[in-house]
């Protein structure tokens, strides 16, 4: 049985944060997932401000830490990544950026990808689309078509469609992780009568 790898980036500057809590969401629907097709896996959480140091010290020096490196090597060697970030200025924070800096441009190439990202408000949530996508298309990442974006008003009110969301997510990476194609839905099977129609 193959056993697969998800490395797990998340980019909060506080303990606990949102942004954690929306990783480990994501990883808990990815890991039901691969439990219900029977793959064994391993997922990496890897907290970006316990390495905010060595960042820096990378981007200045060009070498990473000890630790930098094998976190770095954890990212190349996993079979899928989920990248969240808070949302600053309408965009991913300087730490994640910082990470995915040192990274070689061509380490994610070829990789399923699920983006998500954190905000006060909803209407940060084209930061999916015009900041993080883009990121990582650069970086020649499949990026999965659901992006995560969790509002405050998610963690309450809207936490049903939030889930919603989560879920689609963990399927469409999980899927492309192996190999496989969401079953094609045919619009001609099982069609509304025209009475039904007129009746409604």
């Amino acid at each position: 049985m193959t056993s697969r790898t998800i490395a797990v980036v998340t980019a909060g500057l506080t303990t606990p944060s949102s942004t954690r809590l929306l990783a480990d969401r994501l990883s808990a629907a990815v890991r039901d997932q691969l439990d219900g097709r029977g793959t064994a896996y391993k997922i990496e959480i890897i907290e970006l401000r316990e390495l905010a140091h060595d960042l820096t010290n990378n981007l200045l020096t060009g070498f990473p830490s000890v630790e930098l490196g094998k976190v770095l090597e954890t990212v190349v060697a996993a079979d899928g990544l989920i990248a969240v970030t808070p949302t600053f200025s309408a965009s991913y924070n300087g730490l994640f950026k910082m990470f995915f800096d040192v990274l070689d441009d061509q380490a994610l190439a070829g990789k399923p990808v699920l983006i998500a990202a954190t905000g006060g408000t909803e209407r940060h949530s084209l930061v999916l689309d015009f900041a993080l996508r883009p990121l990582f298309s650069y970086l020649k990442a499949i990026v999965m078509p659901t992006g995560v974006y969790a509002a405050s008003s998610d963690w309450g009110t809207g936490a049903a469609k939030l889930h919603t969301r989560i879920e689609r997510a963990a399927t469409e990476l999980v899927d492309a992780m192996s190999n496989e194609r969401p079953a094609a839905v045919d619009p001609y099977t099982n069609p509304t009568s025209f009475e039904d129609l007129l009746n409604s």
